[in-house]
């Protein structure tokens, strides 16, 4: 009998068809394992920053330690377990606490990152009398691990332990502040007047060409441009966070731009029709319905760009958002540096303590832009309107 409905080609056509679906659905699953990969490996060698060793020695405070930090504590028997961040802040610790002086006691000190190191079970460079006098430590609960405070509350610092990520994420709130009051306004107007108010012309072409263009272009190229108008031209301070604001805001404002028109255009002409026909000028039609029907499609776009600039490294680097800074700074306009070149100096140290870190300051900026993002994807979800 024969199957009037049977078609080869159609047979071959569904075969085509499941065909592509797999591979679509193997570059999903590929996509994901990397990505699981990536944050499986960054907590494994991150969650250790997050605890800090410290040893119970006996510390001589008087007058002269008070001076002279380095004799606060036997040099020969316990030298190598003290860090030398907390000698140096013996004399703060001694204001702060007046009731130490003239005493001698056992104190739970900071200990060396060597000795955390290995009391963490990572690499180090002790010796084999040193381990044997940190195993003697903990069989009489002279050292443990706590939760590493220093971490969120110094800045960088040349002694490894103490170095902390404070000053780096100060620094990351204050520049995205700048970004964000910059790049925002100026992007949605620029979209409101493409898509609203500008006659189609070779001009508005023109334009939206170039902005399209300079969404995709290399982020450093960003870097040297504020580097030769901003700081060069207009003598921004460098290394600041307006510098950086400003930097990050001419990255953002493309993405900013084509995200916004994209949600303007997404609105149904017959609302900016039905406007017309009440009698309603086209800035009132913009400003009472286009405008707040496609709202949360701009916030969406516009978290999404101050997120990717959050996360910028190399634009920052050329205009020297890479300094040395010990403390957190609030000013706009005094040296500061950011997350992601926090993490970049401390991928480059030679200490392996640095590591740890590195994957700590990773888990802190990615959190930051998981937050960002879930933002975005909530206020999608609450204010969408649907017809």
């Amino acid at each position: 009998m024969n199957d009037y409905f049977y078609s080869p080609l159609l047979a071959k056509r569904n075969k085509k068809a499941k065909r592509f679906k797999f591979i679509a659905l193997l570059s999903l699953l590929t996509s994901i394992i990397f990505l699981l990969i990536f944050i499986a490996d960054m907590i494994g060698k991150g969650h250790s920053a997050f605890r800090q060793t410290y040893v119970l020695v006996p510390v001589n405070i008087t007058e002269k330690t008070k001076s002279y930090t380095h004799l606060a504590v036997d040099r020969k028997e316990y030298g190598f377990l003290v860090s030398r961040a907390w000698l140096r802040d013996l004399p703060n610790y001694i204001k702060q606490n007046p009731d130490v002086m003239d005493t001698f006691e056992k104190r739970w000190v900071l200990a060396d990152d060597n000795v955390d190191q290995y009391f963490k079970g990572k690499y180090n460079t002790l010796n084999d009398k040193q381990k044997n006098v940190i195993e003697n430590m903990k069989k009489n609960n002279e050292i443990k691990l706590e939760f590493n405070s220093l971490f969120f509350t110094k800045g960088d610092s040349k002694i490894p332990e103490y170095a902390g990520f404070l000053a780096s994420m100060v620094g990351s709130v204050m520049t995205m502040l700048i970004t964000m009051f910059i790049a925002v306004p100026i992007g949605i107007m620029s979209a409101i007047y493409l898509e609203e108010f500008a006659k189609p012309s070779k001009f508005t072409d023109f334009i939206d060409i170039n902005i399209n263009n300079l969404a995709a272009i290399p982020s450093i190229l960003f870097g040297m441009l504020g580097l030769a108008v901003f700081i060069n031209f207009f003598g921004v301070p460098r290394s600041t966070p307006i510098a950086g604001g400003l930097v990050l805001a001419l990255m953002s404002l493309p993405v900013i731009i084509v995200s916004s028109k994209a949600a303007l255009k997404a609105v149904p002409d017959s609302i900016r029709q039905a406007g017309f026909g009440l009698g309603l000028t086209k800035w009132q039609i913009t400003r009472d319905h286009t405008l707040p029907l496609a709202m949360p499609t701009i916030l969406t776009g516009s978290i999404i760009a101050l997120a990717q600039a959050m996360g910028e490294t190399a634009p920052l680097i050329m205009i020297g958002m890479i300094a040395f800074i010990p403390d957190a700074t609030f000013s706009f306009t005094q040296a500061t540096t950011v997350m992601p070149a926090q993490i970049f100096v401390w991928g480059g140290m030679p200490e392996r303590i640095y590591i740890e870190k590195t994957a700590a300051g990773i888990l802190v900026l990615l959190s930051v832009l998981i937050i960002l993002n879930a933002l975005a994807i909530y206020l999608r979800k609450k204010y969408s309107v649907k017809w």
